[in-house]
């Protein structure tokens, strides 16, 4: 039976500011108008953290019935390390989904924005069929744009939506340096993982491209957000303090570019959700204070 530090393990914790960096970017955002509301930010991180918990036990019980997690690199997984039985991890998985759901419609029940009740249902289908199901998108190469649309434009303009009753422009510039972001830690996962994962049947974005292809793809999308944050400053100055995530950034860079294989890429996902929760604050703030 597994401990409650395996099933901490399990929920994946390094993967948590990618919940969070999309709700401080659309509150952010929200008052930016002056428009800040607590309690819908306080609801719209439970759905978030809801949903990447329930989505990472998913694919944990998805990949452990399937087989491909009986090798890994990254940390422990609770059905392919035999530690929890596949039904007690789906049964994690579906609660965990469930809670994000429920904290939703109070959600829109505070915010008024029921047709917002779409989108939920779109991100639980999206949440489960990711491993899951008979023909999995995670399983070929669409992971990384599900990843960007939402943790990146439905979350974060979602967050502003519902405390500001609109999406603006400067949503729309964080919710892409969030997404972009948010793709990098999936492709740092999943460029750990090319050998294990091709041996597996396991098509990821990373197996299609190639490990030289990945670690161009991973530049590209930890470089625009910093870009990004100079557009946003042409409206908002302080949005420059986005550009603190360099500092986690380029060491993450230096190894992906360096050709860093296996373990050594294990501290490339941690700094990588590091900065994105970086870039989400120093945005978010610099946003708020805009004149």
């Amino acid at each position: 039976m597994a401990t409650v530090a395996q099933w901490v393990e399990g929920a994946r914790p390094r993967t948590l500011p990618n919940a969070i960096a999309p709700v401080v970017a659309g509150s952010g955002a929200a008052a930016s108008a002056d428009l800040f509301r607590p309690v819908p930010a306080l609801l719209a991180l439970v759905v978030a953290m809801g949903m990447i918990i329930g989505v990472n036990y998913a694919n944990d019980y998805s990949d452990g019935i399937r087989g491909t997690d009986d090798e890994r690199v990254g940390p422990m997984r609770l059905v392919g390390s035999r530690t929890a039985t596949p039904e007690a991890v789906r049964t994690a998985a579906f609660v965990s989904l469930g809670i994000g759901a429920l904290a939703g419609i109070v959600l829109l029940a505070v915010s008024g924005a029921w047709w917002l009740l779409v989108v939920g249902a779109v991100c639980l289908a999206g949440a489960w069929f990711y491993t899951g199901g008979s023909s999995p998108y995670g399983y070929r190469g669409l992971g990384e744009i599900a990843v960007f649309l939402f943790f990146g434009p439905v979350a974060v303009l979602g967050t502003e939506y519902t405390q500001a009753g609109r999406a603006s422009g400067l949503g729309i510039g964080a919710s892409v340096g969030v997404g972009l972001l948010s793709c990098a830690v999936l492709v740092a996962n999943n460029l750990r993982d090319v050998p294990s994962d091709t041996v597996s049947g396991k098509r990821t974005l990373a197996v299609m491209l190639g490990e030289r292809d990945t670690r161009v793809l991973y530049a590209a999308l930890v470089v625009i957000p910093l870009g990004m944050s100079l557009v946003l400053s042409l409206r908002a100055p302080w949005a420059l303090l986005g550009l603190v995530a360099l500092v986690l950034i380029a060491p993450a860079l230096r190894r992906v570019l360096g050709g860093a294989r296996g373990p050594a890429l294990i501290p490339v996902l941690r700094d990588t959700g590091l900065a994105l929760l970086v870039w989400a604050i120093g945005t978010a703030i610099g946003l708020a204070i805009v004149t």
